[in-house]
């Protein structure tokens, strides 16, 4: 599985490598070209000012991690299902002693004394903290303080440059280019961090279209209302587990996002009994609880639907664990999340950007004071998440850094689903790219989401039943097309991995899109997503003591995570392992017809009717939708 982690330069955006020869030795090492939106720059930052400086080495044995995770995925692998131990991924991900004593080397052959220089325990990251004029002479840059129309200050360069034989040690710098900032809530409604994870509108959130006054529990109804007793016809789940007490499932919920243990009450005693009394097992992450002050959809929405489908599906007996992320006063990002179940990701290639990040303690005040979460909490074997970014919004080190964890996670052994998005092949919010890389609403550009467009997640889209179709029919679904559209796409940052290349090659070659390539990656050789799909419309859910329709693909990442789940509980009671990174497998030929082929409908966005549902894979519904009974009897089949 040949991936490379290296970025696709297709946007202005992308990381440079040009040499100057008037800076030589010294090269471009990381730059970008645009303010983002809100953003302006206020004055030179002054020469005294100290900054934190944070290099964060290059990692041994990157360029190895497709493979090493391939060895141990794919089913014609001898090492498939062998997974490794957090312990062995640390070893052989850490940095060699050449790239710090390289790297400190250089800080002292520029004045810096040695004692001001610290080497992280872990050996991922260097600290020194230097005047901004030191900094600048360091790495021939201008740093600016820029101002958000919040009020809040930002330090930042447009470039900086390294000498080329330091260049191959390091990945990035911080503070630097990374810019999209997270804006720090320090009073009033939480509406105020407006790019923060969790907040009310912010990213892939589910919709509504409001209550419905009568309970539903027919399956002659699933075209106008799904249920349980809907997704269990159209997936064959039909399963009871019996590994429950070594199995695991977990979904991930962003502070102020919260579930009411009324409204899972309220789901339980109409659509699933087995749920009354339960409640999932909370996992408090950097001060996460389930928050109550604030409620209604906007608030409750989200939660309420992950939990009450993804619990029904799994059934009463086995536990789902909720990992409820970041305080009401900072927050978290996806990497607060994944440095809490893997302590080595603190200081991975530098550890969090608190631009984007959430620090904690909390550095400001007011907000949750504990320890930072690292390597606090164990993963569970399928972790399902319904939030994301547009691929834009990051930097390409930034979304490569975090790209490798999910590797490294795959190799444990660790399923990891996420939602694809709702806007079809535009962004969140429905914005699309310009060619100096900003996101507007009349951009023309395709934007992905992001973790999906990371070949080492899968990337979950969304259907619906055809009006006026029955569960039980031969083929019931289409693409998404009510209230949202499934996200989908190719990646401007991330090659393609080998494990899609035959099905993405059909699905170029027989049904190559209409649209010129400065509207797409028409490339051919960037990750495409998503890989599968499952229904994500018309959902009956309980939320703030009412039943509402939801709708996103925020639905069908928790419902494909129960699915896998049932198949991981069978695998364990044949004392095999956990299905792990599930890609490798999917698309191989061994698992040709395990998914319901979508072939209706489309993903529009961006002024356009985006890409069509085919048969065969497609960057609208991926290979399609789960079919359990076949999907476990080729599971169970493998060692």
């Amino acid at each position: 599985m040949r991936c490379s982690l290296t970025t696709f330069v297709t946007l202005s955006l992308a990381v440079a490598s040009l040499a100057r020869p008037a800076l030589s030795p010294y090269n471009v090492h990381e730059k970008r070209s645009a303010i983002p939106a809100g953003w302006s720059q206020t004055r030179r930052h002054e020469s005294a000012a100290t900054l934190p400086l944070r290099i964060a080495l290059k990692q041994n044995n990157l360029e190895f991690i497709d493979e090493y995770l391939y060895d141990v995925s794919h089913p014609k692998s001898s090492n498939y299902g062998k997974h490794w131990s957090a312990g062995e991924i640390a070893r052989k991900f850490s940095p060699s002693e050449e790239s710090i004593s390289t790297v400190r080397d250089w800080l002292v052959e520029n004045g810096l004394a040695s004692e001001r220089i610290r080497v992280s325990s872990t050996k991922g990251w260097i600290n020194v903290d230097v005047t901004v004029e030191e900094a600048e002479r360091l790495m021939n840059t201008e740093y600016n303080v820029y101002t958000h129309v919040s009020g809040q200050e930002h330090v930042a360069c447009e470039a900086y440059h390294l000498p080329e034989q330091i260049s191959a040690h390091v990945d990035f710098v911080l503070p630097s280019v990374s810019f999209d900032a997270k804006l720090k809530r320090r009073s009033g409604s939480p509406s105020e961090a407006a790019h923060s994870l969790g907040q009310p509108g912010v990213g892939i959130t589910p919709k509504t279209t409001g209550t419905i006054s009568q309970l539903v529990t027919e399956l002659e109804q699933c075209d106008e209302y799904i249920t349980p007793i809907c997704l269990r016809a159209l997936y064959g789940l039909v399963y009871e587990p019996v590994s429950t007490d070594i199995n695991s499932f977990g979904v991930v919920e962003y502070t102020p996002q919260a579930y009411l243990q009324s409204d899972l009450q309220m789901f339980a005693m109409n659509y699933s009994t087995d749920l009354i009394g339960k409640e999932p097992v909370m996992v408090s992450i950097d001060g996460g609880y389930a928050q109550t002050e604030y409620q209604g959809f906007d608030y409750n929405g989200e939660s309420d639907l992950d939990l009450q489908y993804g619990m029904t599906l799994v059934t009463g007996k086995q536990n789902v664990t909720l990992y409820q992320t970041g305080d009401m006063v900072e927050g978290a990002s996806f990497n607060n999340f994944l440095d809490a179940i893997d302590g080595s990701y603190c200081t991975f290639e530098g550890g969090d950007d608190y631009s984007e990040d959430a620090e904690y303690p909390d550095p400001y005040g007011g907000g949750y004071e504990g320890p930072e979460d690292c390597g606090t909490v164990t993963p569970a074997y399928v972790i399902s998440t319904s939030y994301g970014y547009n691929e834009a919004d990051l930097t390409p080190f930034y979304a490569e850094r975090q790209c490798a964890e999910y590797a490294k996670l795959g190799l444990m052994g660790v399923t990891i689903l996420y939602s694809s998005g709702d806007d079809g092949v535009a962004g969140n919010g429905d914005v699309c790219l310009n060619p100096d890389g900003t996101q507007t609403v009349n951009g023309t550009m395709f934007n992905p989401t992001f973790p999906g467009v990371c070949p080492y997640v899968t990337s979950v889209g969304a259907t619906m039943v055809k009006p006026g179709a029955s569960v039980l029919d031969a083929q019931p679904e289409m693409a998404c097309m009510e209230v949202i559209y499934s996200g989908g796409g190719f990646s401007n940052y991330f090659a393609m991995p080998s494990y899609q290349k035959t099905a993405v090659d059909y699905y170029l070659e027989n049904y190559p899109p209409n649209y010129p390539a400065t509207m797409w990656n028409s490339t051919g050789m960037s990750r495409a997503l998503p890989d599968i799909a499952a229904n994500g419309a018309n959902y009956v859910v309980a939320v703030d003591g009412e039943f509402e329709l939801v709708y996103g693909t925020s639905c069908s990442s928790p419902v494909s995570g129960a699915i896998f789940t049932m198949i991981n509980d069978a695998r364990l009671a044949a004392g095999k392992s956990p299905i792990g990174f599930i890609n490798p497998t999917i698309y191989s030929t061994d698992f040709a017809g395990a998914f319901n082929d979508i072939t209706e409908g489309s993903n529009p966005g961006c002024g356009t009717e985006g890409y069509n549902a085919t048969v065969g894979w497609d960057p609208v519904t991926g290979l399609g939708t789960l079919n359990f009974p076949v999907l476990l009897e080729k599971w169970l089949a493998l060692p």
